[in-house]
């Protein structure tokens, strides 16, 4: 048996998005910025798929814009909000952000000051101590939504309601990227400046992403070329990627509650049986609804993540040890951030859920990592 539980990292492309993609790679070809009737219905196929990604979060369609990901839009909302910098600034955020906005943000670290926000241990932020940092300097908030490793949902109506009442100026970014399609998302009640999400992570195509950026909220460009995306990111549309996105969102969209149900069981069933099975075990994800339906962190005493991994592999079930942008990484700051035991920290993997995955497969995959710790724990003793 192949169980595919990475499916934080990227998805499966489902068949009817292929279908759309090809489809567009065959019979509309166009350049979207061209004028003739090719260019025109190529164009209109891409305002189709916006519709769609509007709608997973209740936008506008012109508040939509398609990237190259979700590192590119994190990227594109970041130094856009900070370009030109200068003076006595602050930036508040967390230290269990993705690389793609922790590393940026440090890149900062010269020209303004970045304040971390502690957080408990699975993730939440401290949301007192949120109050206390923000100022009348503070530029911008930037929270993830849910937390890629750890599966933590953070409470942006707080986070965003904070923010705004002690200054107004301050903008807001949310990096989407692991809960767009799966926690419901409102940017009517939720006053985000912008946010990020990404193709690849809703059973879409890689290569896409896309940013929502508020209607009046003012982002410098950091690309410069023709103008496409109204200068955001302009560059040649990647038509077949952006179409096979919008075709991801309507089956999501279409299918919300029945998908994220199926996954939160399949979480907590992951969480039952490994705990009634495996003895030295951590469950690091939250099991209440403040955890994101998709993602279950766990950890093994005496054991090695990495190696762990390649034991299920050779088993033909595929988890993972963290971000796969972090997975080369000597040290993990996410779990130094919610202070695991350290006994557990290096022992620990992420079972991540998706559309093609089902309980059949829980016992299968349950056994497997039984018999994998048990050996691993041997060999270590020896």
């Amino acid at each position: 048996m192949e169980v595919y539980l990475d499916n934080s990292a990227t998805t499966r492309v489902r068949q009817e998005v292929m279908d759309e993609v090809t489809d567009v790679n065959i019979n509309c070809y166009g350049n979207p910025s061209s004028i003739h009737r090719m260019g025109l219905k190529t164009e209109k196929r891409i305002e189709e798929a916006r519709k769609y990604v509007a709608k997973i979060i209740n936008a506008k369609t012109d508040e939509i814009f398609f990237t190259g990901g979700g590192t590119e839009s994190n990227n594109i909302a970041l130094l856009g909000h900070l370009y030109g910098i200068e003076g006595k600034n602050n930036v508040v955020t967390t230290s269990i952000e993705h690389p793609s906005v922790y590393n940026v943000l440090k890149h900062f670290k010269d020209n303004v000051e970045i304040r971390y926000l502690e957080t408990d241990n699975f993730g939440r932020v401290n949301l007192e101590q949120l109050e206390d940092l923000i100022d009348e300097n503070t530029l911008l908030v930037s929270i993830m939504h849910v937390n890629n490793e750890l599966g933590i949902v953070q409470n942006l109506s707080e986070i965003c309601k904070i923010t705004k009442n002690k200054n107004k100026n301050t903008k807001i970014h949310v990096d989407a990227v692991q809960s767009y399609g799966k926690i419901k998302i409102d940017t009517n009640k939720i006053p985000a400046d912008t946010i990020s999400f990404s193709s690849h992570k809703i059973h879409g195509p890689k290569g896409v992403g896309g940013l929502f950026i508020r209607s009046g909220v003012k982002i410098n460009p950091i690309i410069f070329g023709g103008g496409q995306e109204k200068n955001i990111r302009p560059g040649t549309e990647n038509t077949p990627g952006i179409v096979g996105f919008g075709k991801a969102c309507q089956l999501v969209y279409e299918n919300f509650e029945e998908e994220t149900t199926k996954l939160r069981n399949l979480k907590n069933l992951y969480a039952k049986r490994l705990t009634e099975e495996i003895k030295d075990m951590k469950i690091n994800s939250t099991l209440s609804d403040d955890g994101a339906p998709h993602i279950l962190n766990v950890s093994f005493k005496n054991v090695r993540g990495e190696v762990l991994v390649h034991f299920l592999e050779m088993k033909g079930v595929y988890v993972s040890t963290g971000s796969a942008c972090s997975s080369r990484s000597k040290s993990n700051r996410i779990l130094e951030a919610i202070q695991l035991d350290q006994d557990y920290v290096d022992g620990t993997i992420r079972i991540s859920l998706g559309h093609f995955n089902n309980e059949d497969e829980v016992e299968y995959v349950v056994e497997s990592i039984k018999q994998s710790v048990e050996e691993i724990r041997k060999i270590m003793k020896l």
